[in-house]
């Protein structure tokens, strides 16, 4: 799945870069995305030093020394690995608010080419967690993360209890994401199949916030038989 979902983003990386000599991306983190981004780093014939990236959230107060700093994450998978020319990270030590603000306006300043997502236990996208404020024209947002939210992020490793993990984060909103021309969201493991059964076969809410995805004109989602498990399949249609 890893494998197939990075070699359709450096594809489409490759050809951002041919026909506009750049491209800019928004790239998530987390434990779901490890192996894509190692294959997506890995794959020959792309120019990162053409590449902008965007940070697509960061917890509120974590340092950057954190072992669940989104920033490291990005800095030691991405950017230093690749070579990427140009990035916004959230430094979101200080001063949220007005992080929010200054990437936003970086952001917003143009169209976004291709979006890297993935889908949380809860649903959410990025962390806008559920109910998830579908309305906002905001690029980012300062949220309060769910109890839910929480406990995924200890279930992975990050923390080792929902006490360390931080109440708030920098996220990007809902329509900001639908703003890229393509979006790439990979989903791996059988703990996000009930979320992906919400969202993909389930109505578009704010209670299944990645339900929003469907309403995207250009997303491809990759999934696991996990994942998919609990998602109807007929073997000649496929998911229904």
């Amino acid at each position: 799945m890893s494998r197939a979902a990075a070699s359709h983003a450096a594809e489409a990386l490759q050809g951002c870069i041919s026909a506009h000599g750049d491209a800019r991306i928004i790239a998530a983190t987390g434990a779901s995305q490890i192996a894509f981004l190692e294959a997506l780093t890995s794959a020959p014939g792309i120019d990162w030093s053409r590449v902008e990236m965007f940070h697509l959230d960061e917890y509120v107060g974590l340092p950057l020394e954190h072992p669940a700093s989104f920033r490291r994450y990005l800095l030691d998978r991405v950017i230093n690995k690749a070579g990427v020319g140009r990035w916004h990270l959230l430094d979101s030590d200080h001063d949220p608010a007005g992080v929010a603000e200054r990437v936003g306006a970086e952001l917003a300043r143009r169209d976004v080419d291709l979006a890297f997502v993935g889908i949380g236990e809860n649903g959410h996208l990025a962390f806008n967690d559920p109910p998830a404020d579908f309305t906002t024209d905001q690029p980012y947002l300062v949220v309060t993360l769910d109890e839910a939210c929480r406990r995924q992020q200890v279930g992975e490793g990050w923390f080792a209890s929902i006490a360390e993990v931080p109440a708030q984060a920098i996220s990007m909103s809902v329509r900001q994401i639908l703003k890229s021309r393509e979006i790439i969201a990979v989903v791996p493991d059988a703990r996000k199949a009930a979320a992906v059964r919400d969202c993909v076969a389930g109505p578009v809410s704010p209670e299944a916030p990645a339900s929003i995805l469907q309403t995207h004109p250009n997303t491809t989602l990759y999934l696991d038989a996990d994942s998919a498990s609990f998602l109807a399949c007929d073997t000649a249609r496929g998911p229904r």
